[in-house]
């Protein structure tokens, strides 16, 4: 559909890059789904190898120590070694000592740094063994403006930071759907109802609680709204799971009508619900070390031509433009939430044509061939400053 994208792919750098995930699906998330677009997009433009842990946070006792002692190994083929995240930092700070002339560098999510600022034993660990590692990197590739400013209050050096944006493969998200088939997947009939959508794990600054609670009530009842992302199990490092908050809340609003908090659902089901609901919202609300280091969903929903209403805080800034590929409205305004939705779906027309249009500004701007390309220069250049 865009052009400049699809020249892109021709594989022209002579680069060498050892990429080293160890967020990886089967598990599903979006650390996990940029690391393996990774995984799909750098091959196609240069010589790409990548070892990946594939069985997620209970995997890693085992992956650890074996990355370490492979990669160690197989550095001396490559030219730059690339970090999945700010988890891998302290094998990232030993491949530096060991290899001193090759670039070495890591991606930025928001949790790699606000994990440093929250309470227990993991997470002080961290903020005094991998932010120090992450200091010894060539370079940090930041995926918004918000990250990168977070990191540089951490103590990070700016000149180590550089920003590329999250990128969206339209192939792995749409599907043709029908509304039959969103009406199986939630139970109910949809006949002169609207949906609106909200996607991603049930944590505090994703705000499903405030939605319900200061939002749902005052719209029309024909309105459903669909929660559909996965629940964090105990005892995970990093946000505390707020699905027993977002039930109550249906529960004491007697909203079990209108609202529906779906868990941990296949791929195939997402994607039903990118592509037939009406409206997908990102309604986060500022949460002290916390943060939306992105906002991959944003950009899903968008290249599925549906109409994104989101705060504008955060990473959201930079996976949304106001007017072109989704609608930012101020964080807790539950009225400019409110009027904002209302407009849209005042006019079918209108709302489809503003869905097309996010879906042709976000595919030139955020597909993968383009995002990949600025990974491979980012890693060209820094080679050049390492030799």
């Amino acid at each position: 559909m865009v052009e400049h994208n699809r020249t892109a792919l021709t594989k022209s750098s002579t680069m060498k890059i050892l990429f080293i995930s160890r967020a990886y699906p089967p598990i599903t998330g979006g650390i996990e789904n940029q690391n393996y677009a990774l995984s799909v997009w750098l091959p196609k433009i240069t010589e790409t190898v990548t070892i990946a842990n594939h069985k997620g946070k209970a995997g890693l006792p085992l992956f650890l120590p074996r990355v370490l002692i492979q990669s160690l190994w197989q550095a001396r083929k490559f030219d730059a070694i690339l970090l999945g995240d700010g988890v891998l930092a302290p094998i990232g700070a030993v491949l530096k000592i060991c290899y001193p002339h090759k670039t070495v560098a890591s991606v930025l999510h928001g949790l790699d740094i606000t994990f440093a600022t929250k309470e227990g034993f993991l997470a002080r660990m961290y903020a005094l063994v991998n932010i120090p590692c992450l200091k010894t990197l060539d370079r940090l590739i930041t995926v918004s403006e918000e990250t990168r400013e977070t990191a540089i209050r951490a103590g990070i050096e700016p000149e180590t930071l550089q920003v590329i944006h999250n990128g969206i493969d339209p192939e792995a998200v749409l599907r043709p759907t029908t509304r039959q088939e969103l009406e199986q997947l939630l139970g109910i009939s949809l006949t002169d109802k609207y949906v609106i959508l909200r996607t991603g794990r049930y944590v505090a600054h994703k705000g499903v609680e405030w939605f319900i609670r200061e939002v749902m009530p005052k719209l029309p009842k024909n309105i459903i709204f669909v929660a559909a992302g996965a629940v964090v199990k105990k005892n995970t490092p990093g946000d505390s799971d707020y699905f027993p908050l977002c039930e109550k809340a249906v529960q004491e609003l007697g909203l079990g009508d209108n609202v529906k908090l779906l868990t941990n659902l296949p791929w195939e089901h997402m994607q039903i619900l990118f592509n037939s609901v009406d409206i997908v919202v990102s309604p986060n609300i500022p949460i002290p070390g916390s943060m939306e280091g992105f906002g991959l969903t944003v950009l899903e929903a968008a290249i599925c031509k549906r109409p994104v209403i989101a705060s504008d805080l955060e990473g959201l800034k930079d996976a949304l433009t106001h007017e072109q590929n989704g609608l930012l409205v101020p964080s807790r305004d539950e009225e400019a939430y409110i009027q904002t939705i209302l407009n849209l779906l005042a006019s079918d027309t209108a709302r489809i044509a503003f869905g097309t249009k996010a879906a042709l500004y976000t595919e030139e701007h955020y597909h993968w061939s383009y995002i990949a390309q600025k990974y491979v220069e980012a890693l060209a250049n820094q080679e050049g400053k390492v030799q």
